[in-house]
């Protein structure tokens, strides 16, 4: 393993106080090298530049190609905000989940994963309203696209991705509630990995079996769909081989492990990932982003002293966003999102 220079925050600012949408360093982090096919993807110096601080937690990014800006949510804020190159970070919607009042026992109200349908639309795991839904950018409006498995209302919607024809892919762990699974909000037996038609219907049920389903991608060729499980118990990335009409064909297997950087006490779980134009995986984990190849061999790590909970490409494709506990981070990359 070969390991790059490491970046300290700049002098001063642990003292300084947090003000959202607010940098308040320049760089943080590190890159570090496990395999030589790493030095395609990245530059091993490239620094990682904040552009916000001060979030209750940052989840969801999503760069809007038609405006080209990045958006991003704070959950627990039920707030998006929004960055344009050259700028500061902004509210963009408030509340950016459940409108009205907040019910006894749910601990983030706002949306977290996002990401942009082929008409243009936002498309949101809202989990404050518990559901999937879709927000027209320029009206603001939103649209229920599910909200219900077999007639049982979903935990808190996380994170999802579209595939052909519009599928949506979603997962449902119950982190939007205080008590989790003991909450006497939730409705299902278990925790699912789901889809759901791009104009809604009939919701499908692809796997109910893991305990903590979180992040999705898909490959370039949309055949296969990769889910991101944050029990520190499986912390592990699960890969599913997909039909031509979005189903499942297989009930997954194990793609990429990390219960060696649980045990290293790393920050951070397997959480939300995406996936590059040559079908490298960039997955949250402990300790960072975590770079693998299309087979799953770990090439790389990118850090910023925290943990991260998603990533996504943006600009050009080869800017990698990061959101990281309390704040959003960007890199350059060599490699190429689609």
């Amino acid at each position: 393993m070969i390991r790059t220079t490491r970046r300290a925050v700049l002098a001063g600012i642990a003292a300084a106080p947090f003000v959202p949408g607010l940098a308040q360093a320049e760089t943080v982090g590190s890159i570090t090298k496990f395999d030589p096919a790493f030095d395609a993807v990245v530059d091993a110096n490239a620094p990682i530049e904040v552009l916000g601080t001060g979030y209750r937690w940052a989840e969801g990014p999503v760069w809007v190609k038609q405006g080209g800006y990045l958006l991003f949510n704070d959950p627990p804020s039920n707030v998006c905000y929004q960055w344009k190159p050259g700028g500061q970070v902004t509210e963009f919607l408030r509340p950016s989940g459940l409108a009205g009042p907040i019910p006894a026992g749910v601990r983030e109200a706002g949306a977290n994963g996002m990401a942009i349908d082929a008409q243009g639309d936002l498309v949101i795991a809202d989990s404050g309203t518990r559901a999937v839904a879709r927000i027209d950018l320029k009206t603001r409006q939103k649209t229920i696209i599910a909200d219900r498995y077999q007639g049982k209302r979903f935990s808190s919607v996380n994170d999802l991705t579209i595939g052909r024809g519009g599928m949506i892919y979603f997962t449902d762990p119950p982190y939007g509630f205080e008590k989790g699974d003991d909450s006497p909000l939730k409705e299902t037996a278990f925790n699912g990995l789901y889809r759901v038609p791009a104009a809604g219907g009939e919701v499908s049920l692809i796997d109910g079996s893991m305990k903590r389903p979180n992040g999705v991608a898909l490959s370039p060729d949309l055949s296969r769909l990769y889910v991101a499980q944050s029990d520190p118990d499986r912390p592990e990335i699960r890969v599913y081989d997909l039909a031509a009409d979005g189903s499942a064909m297989d009930e997954g297997r194990l793609f990429a492990d990390f219960r060696a950087e649980v045990a290293a006490k790393l920050p951070g779980l397997p959480d939300g990932l995406k996936v590059d134009a040559a079908g490298r995986i960039f997955a949250t984990g402990p300790g960072g982003v975590y770079v693998l190849s299309p087979e799953g061999k770990k090439l790389g790590r990118i850090a910023t002293g925290k943990a991260i909970a998603n990533c996504c490409f943006g600009e050009d494709g080869k800017t990698l966003f990061l959101t990281s506990h309390d704040m959003v981070a960007k890199v350059r990359l060599k490699a190429k999102g689609w």
